[in-house]
Parts: structure tokens; C-alpha cells; sequence
């Protein structure tokens, strides 16, 4: 009887960013043994660091949703998480604000839309309230969201990534998957770069994002109607020069397939604006300058102070949507073997924003399927 040319492993997690670290974290607590794989040369090199670092308070997703769920419970877990690990962070909440009667009228339904979710907090202001606490401010209304925050988002995936490491779990940089395929004991995976591996996984957890469905139409006997397609939203962004104008982040009411052009700030005091919906065919980070043209308008709705030349391309991140422009919104995807009857084999589809804030409660959520 010959040898298999497959190494037999417990658990690997295809994709270091922030929901991949998170899920690597809890296998590895778990007591599972645990590898990841990232074609890339370290951890969250794409949607991780290419987003506006806020920790969402769970406002905006359909009540019952697993976008609504998993933010509320996220974001709680993730503001402890950062107190107990030193993560840089700040509760320093946000204002979502309208510039006119119809739009004030909107914010009654937001405020019930979150509440619905378990948002805390949620407090309707009238146009004085909201420029008192903000006097740069202009709007009719606006409605205070203190349960916001902004995070460090680099720090955080490093301490999710030394979390894992103290229990055991190791990881491989320039590792992309070539190739998979469904087996009698679980999922061969050949993975490439300089040292190529061939695994026989007991679990694949498929967390590579953008990616994350050309990766499963890789895996022979997974069925093809359980794979959606691809569709990329890419979001630019906008940073300001000189001093942000804002203590609190400040939102628009929500325009479709987005959250308008919103002001928010990192932990260093930059002001970013962004982001706005750009649909694109393929994986592309160039930001337009000329995108900066709609971006002053749409600003200038809330904050009239703005200067003409104030505003620089800063970066852009892309949305890893399932469903196309004009189509209903989607939700979180956890695909697990109840759902595509392969044994051994989760797939995360969709996860967009509130990724990085849902991260450690979707995490809770791959291990219970992983240890059913």
C-alpha cells in the first residue's frame, strides 16, 4: 500500500484577515490545532486595513439578520477584547444627520431599526442639541449613536494573531491555494509559493474575503449552486488637511448600497471622508482624484466649512459582495455542512462591512459549527 503525499492536519483557515485571525483565534482556544494559509505576505493586507476603522454600533442591517446579530454581539465583545488586550481604541461615538425635512423625518425610522437590533443608547437631537455638541455642524436634525467607536484596526488583528500563536497556531505567508478537492477523511488542499504543502484538513474554513468565492468553485465535490458569484464595491476615500473639524464621527442618512460619504477619524486625529460606491469588474486600489468633485458637494450638505483643495485620494478598500448593483442588500454568509453537505468545510461569503467589528462573535459562531 502506497503512502498518501498528503500531510494530515486538524484545521486550516484559508485567509489572515481580521475574521480568518478571529477564527483561527477560537479554533486554536478551542484546543483545535490550527494553521493558516494567506497568498499574501502578511496579515490583513486587503479589506482589513482598507476600511474606516469604526467599530458600528449595529443601526443599519434588517432586524434578525446575521449582519445585525453578529455586530451588536461583536462590537461588545470587541470594545472588552481591546480594554483586556491594550488595543487602541475609543468610544467616541457618531452622529447620523439630516439637512432636510425628509431626511429628519428618516432618522425616527433608523433610531427604531436599531433599537430593534439591541442597539443601546440610540437618541433622537434636534438641529441646536446636534450643533451644540459639534458647531461645525450643519443639519435640521441629527440622531447620537454613543456606542460607536474607532479601533486600531492593524493593532487588534496582531493581537488576534498572538492570541492564536500562544495556543499553538501557526501560519503561512505566500501561500496561496492552487488547489482542493473533497475526500473520504475531509479536504485536500495544495497550496503553492516557496514551500508547497499538500494538507489533508479534518476543517477548512474558507475566510479569504475577496476571494473567498473563486476559492470555493476551486474545491471539486463542493456543489456549484452553493458557490455565490463575486460582485466588487469599491469604496474611495478621502483624507482631510489640517485638523478634523469633528470630535464625533458624522454620517449622512444612509444613500442605497452604502452609508453616504461619512467624516470619520482615525486613533492618530486624521479626518478620512469616505466611503463613496463605486461598482467595478476586477480588484483595483487606484483612487480618482476626480471622485473628490462629488465628495465636496456631498459634504459641504452637513459641513459647509469645507475648502475647496482640502480634501486628498487617500485610499480605497472593495466590499466583497455577493449580490450586484440595484439587487436587495445581502447579509452575512456562514455556510457549513448542513448547508452544502460536505463534511469539514465552513465557507464565509459576503462579509463586508461591519466585518471587522462582527469579527469575534462571527469567530464564536465558525467554531460552535466546527465543533458540532
Amino acid at each position: 500500500m502506497t503512502s498518501s503525499p498528503f500531510e494530515t492536519v486538524d484545521c486550516v483557515v484559508i485567509g489572515a484577515g481580521v475574521v480568518g485571525l478571529a477564527v483561527a483565534r477560537a479554533l486554536a482556544l478551542a484546543g483545535r490545532e490550527v494553521i493558516v494559509v494567506e497568498a499574501a505576505e502578511g496579515i490583513g493586507t486587503e479589506t482589513s486595513s482598507r476600511n474606516s476603522e469604526v467599530i458600528h454600533a449595529g443601526i443599519y442591517y434588517p432586524k434578525g439578520s446575521l449582519m445585525a446579530r453578529t455586530c451588536v454581539a461583536g462590537r461588545r465583545l470587541l470594545y472588552a477584547y481591546c480594554k483586556e488586550h491594550g488595543v487602541p481604541h475609543r468610544n467616541c461615538g457618531k452622529l447620523i444627520v439630516a439637512t432636510n425635512e425628509a431626511e429628519s423625518e428618516k432618522l425616527a425610522e433608523i433610531k427604531g431599526r436599531a433599537e430593534a437590533n439591541g442597539v443601546e443608547g440610540m437618541r433622537l437631537l434636534s438641529a441646536t442639541e446636534a450643533i451644540a455638541m459639534e458647531p461645525n455642524l450643519q443639519c435640521t436634525a441629527a440622531l447620537l449613536s454613543p456606542a460607536t467607536g474607532i479601533i486600531d484596526s492593524h493593532s487588534y488583528m496582531l493581537a488576534l494573531q498572538g492570541d492564536a500563536e500562544a495556543c499553538g497556531a501557526m501560519y503561512a505567508f505566500h501561500s496561496p491555494v492552487e488547489a482542493a478537492r473533497v475526500a473520504n477523511a475531509g479536504i485536500d488542499l495544495e497550496v503553492g509559493g516557496a514551500e508547497p504543502m499538500k494538507l489533508r484538513c479534518r476543517l477548512v474554513v474558507n475566510s479569504a474575503g475577496l476571494h473567498a468565492p473563486t476559492l470555493a468553485k476551486k474545491i471539486v465535490g463542493l456543489p456549484s449552486d452553493r458557490v455565490p458569484q463575486a460582485y466588487y464595491a469599491k469604496g474611495n476615500y478621502f483624507t482631510l488637511t489640517g485638523r478634523s473639524p469633528f470630535s464625533r464621527l458624522i454620517y449622512p442618512v444612509p444613500v442605497p448600497g452604502g452609508l453616504g460619504v461619512h467624516i470619520t477619524v482615525d486613533m492618530g486625529g486624521q479626518a478620512k471622508f469616505g466611503p463613496d460606491v463605486e461598482w467595478i469588474d476586477g480588484i483595483d486600489y487606484t483612487v480618482d482624484p476626480h471622485r473628490a468633485d462629488k465628495f465636496y458637494a456631498a459634504v459641504r450638505r452637513y459641513w459647509p466649512g469645507l475648502r475647496d483643495g482640502a480634501l486628498q485620494p487617500g485610499y480605497a478598500g472593495i466590499r466583497p459582495k455577493t449580490v450586484p448593483q440595484g439587487a436587495p442588500a445581502q447579509d452575512f454568509v456562514i455556510q457549513g455542512p448542513a448547508d452544502h453537505g460536505v463534511p469539514g468545510l465552513i465557507n464565509l461569503f459576503g462579509i463586508e462591512s461591519p466585518g471587522l467589528t462582527a469579527s469575534l462573535a462571527l469567530a464564536e459562531q465558525v467554531r460552535d459549527i466546527a465543533l458540532t
